[in-house]
């Protein structure tokens, strides 16, 4: 068959599937429902992990690469249930202020900040939040954060030794509260008591630090003393000074602990250091994890979709018998039914491709503007939802087409 020849059977056979969608409606709409939703999860969860593969690369960036953490316990519990044997770590003990304001005088750190995390209400006139999260800060901790504070400043380290009632609130919040004027110099009531407002927080919307939350940033010790947080739930953000890698930062932290916590060589550390990479490792194994539910989900809803696929193709087969036989009766050969049917298969998963792609766009637009994930379709999730969709349609319409180009020509036009 020659190239032009391929192309007019090409066209002919999409007007045939889209006029056989006319005619069998219902079992049409299940076909292409099937893959469509098959083209659907596969291309939405692409979007969000796309976008949250850029936000974490963004986080990362902002905070720097070499910043790492020191946790009680570790980021990854592995099944943990509850005793010695599964997850001895579940005794170590807290991480102290003293602990971090001694590893802020190690001469490889530029900073240590210590991080405490809440939650409490907000008023500010007739305007409420009920609950809104709280992070108290030790002093300096811009040094290992990404955003920063303008117009205002940051608490000092006299008003974090005293215990001062101000706060810094970052944009959402000042949005909820203040929605006209500057918030800067306000008082607002947390959990009903005033606190001055000193700065505004500008910080970029993140998969893993948030930002479309309303936030409120203490002094550490205005924390522990105005409310109910406790020290235990400290955790420490560590950023090593410009030329020291940070595994030399590591060495230096994890000895300057052990020594101070008295461990013996042959004891492991009772506190954790969480770094990118291990960040990323735990990322990995949860979206594996999500990546092969999508894998699940996308390869049910194909293979509805080319079961409907076969029966609508059998169906037109069976309806088409005495056309086929007239076509062969004038010369059209085995591989030229062949080639038409299958283009009718590949149509129908085809159109259902389409609308799977729209609708995951649609929906990774509405993810962009409502979250901080900044979701987008890769190209890559285009070509595999549509390579899918043909692979579909060849799989499960091959048998039809190949019991079309089959029919004996003389029982065809028999056929009543």
């Amino acid at each position: 068959m020659s190239a032009a020849a391929r192309i007019s059977a090409l066209f002919e056979g999409v007007a045939i599937a889209i006029d056989a969608l006319r005619t069998n409606k219902v079992r049409a709409a299940l076909t292409i429902l099937g893959i469509a939703v098959g083209v659907f999860v596969v291309v939405a969860m692409a979007a969000a992990i796309h976008g949250i593969n850029v936000s974490v690369a963004r986080d990362i960036e902002a905070a720097g690469a070499t910043t790492f953490f020191v946790e009680r316990y570790p980021v990854d519990f592995n099944a943990c249930d509850g005793t010695d044997e599964t997850c001895p770590w579940i005794h170590n003990p807290p991480i102290r202020l003293g602990e971090a304001a001694m590893l802020g005088r190690l001469p490889s750190l530029a900073g240590v900040t210590t991080e405490i995390d809440f939650a409490g209400s907000f008023k500010y006139a007739d305007r409420t939040l009920s609950a809104a999260q709280i992070q108290g800060f030790s002093p300096g901790w811009t040094n290992t954060d990404g955003g920063d504070i303008s117009p205002g400043r940051s608490f000092t380290m006299r008003e974090n030794a005293s215990g001062a009632h101000v706060v810094i609130i970052n944009d959402k919040m000042a949005e909820r509260l203040f929605p006209f004027g500057d918030p800067v110099g306000k008082s607002v009531l947390i959990n009903n008591s005033p606190y001055e407002i000193i700065g505004l927080y500008h910080y970029h919307p993140s998969f893993f630090f948030g930002g479309e939350r309303a936030l409120a940033i203490l002094p550490v010790q205005t924390l522990l003393r105005h409310f109910t947080a406790r020290e235990g739930d400290a955790q420490l953000i560590i950023k090593p000074r410009d030329g020291v890698g940070r595994e030399e930062a590591i060495d230096d932290v994890t000895a300057t602990l052990r020594g101070a916590r008295g461990l013996r060589p042959s004891k492991e550390s009772n506190f954790f250091i969480l770094t990118q990479d291990k960040l990323f490792e735990v990322y990995n194994k949860f979206f594996g994890v999500i990546f092969l539910v999508t894998f699940v989900l996308s390869a049910v809803g194909l293979m509805v979709g080319g079961v409907g696929v076969v029966a609508i193709m059998m169906i037109s087969v069976t309806e088409r018998t005495r056309e086929i036989g007239v076509r062969k009766a004038i010369g059209a050969t085995k591989w030229t039914i062949l080639w038409q049917f299958l283009v009718e298969s590949v149509t129908l998963t085809g159109i259902g491709s389409v609308i799977g792609l729209l609708v995951g766009w649609a929906i990774a637009l509405v993810v962009r503007a409502a979250t901080p994930v900044a979701a987008s379709v890769p190209p890559l999730a285009i070509v595999a939802a549509l390579a899918s969709s043909v692979i579909t349609g060849i799989l499960f319409g091959i048998y039809p087409a190949y019991r079309a180009a089959r029919l004996d020509p003389v029982a065809a036009l028999r056929y009543e």
